[in-house]
């Protein structure tokens, strides 16, 4: 299966045109920069996960948690080399108006809580995986490219890994109904992001 077509597999409402991609990385150094961002987030939120739920632990939750934190740290290490070697470095502060309007959905108490966070890890994940897999094709830079490409099956994996969780405190029926209003409600957040050089902008108007 070709990178094209795993992506096309993923669950998402909505399709990133190359558009997108060609225009974000017209400015590679303040992409990397936002990107070295999503990695930390998403090392850190792993690691509040591991911490926070559940209070029964479930089976293979501290395996799953810490193996997240780990990959998406080799992640930020492997961005921030890149952006160092190109004149870059981290700024102090950071926004992420998309994620922030993934997390405005979550519920307020267990069980609905944890489920409707791992929903919004799951959606992050599945979109950074479509994300880079558009940026693979759109980059004529050969070392981007292929990162790109690298992170692409690890993304996948982690949102399947945050599903698989779910499945395990959540029935079948009431799992799905939620994914799908998530999904839709993903769709819409990032048709509602301005453009600009981040992994989570819109599409240039």
């Amino acid at each position: 299966m070709t990178l094209t077509e795993s992506a096309t597999a993923l669950p998402l409402h909505s399709a990133t045109p190359i558009e997108w991609g060609r225009a974000v990385l017209a400015e590679p150094v303040r992409l990397l920069i936002d990107h070295a961002f999503l990695e930390k987030k998403a090392a850190s939120n792993a690691m509040e996960l591991l911490t926070r739920w559940p209070n029964e632990w479930l089976e293979g939750w501290v395996e799953a948690m810490t193996g997240v934190a780990r990959d998406e740290a080799n992640h930020l290490a492997q961005v921030t080399r890149i952006l160092l070697a190109r004149g870059g470095r981290l700024d102090r502060h950071h926004k992420n108006p998309y994620a922030n309007d993934l997390r405005q959905l979550v519920r307020k108490g267990e069980p609905v809580e944890l489920l409707d966070r791992l929903l919004v890890a799951a959606l992050i994940e599945a979109r950074s995986a479509e994300r880079f897999g558009v940026l693979a094709a759109a980059s004529s830079d050969a070392e981007l490219a292929a990162f790109y490409r690298s992170l692409f099956q690890s993304e996948v994996g982690h949102y399947k890994l945050f599903l698989n969780l779910c499945r395990k405190f959540t029935a079948a029926d009431v799992l799905e109904s939620r994914w799908q209003q998530m999904l839709t409600a993903e769709a819409r957040i990032l048709a509602g992001q301005e453009p600009g050089p981040r992994i989570h902008s819109g599409v240039p108007r």
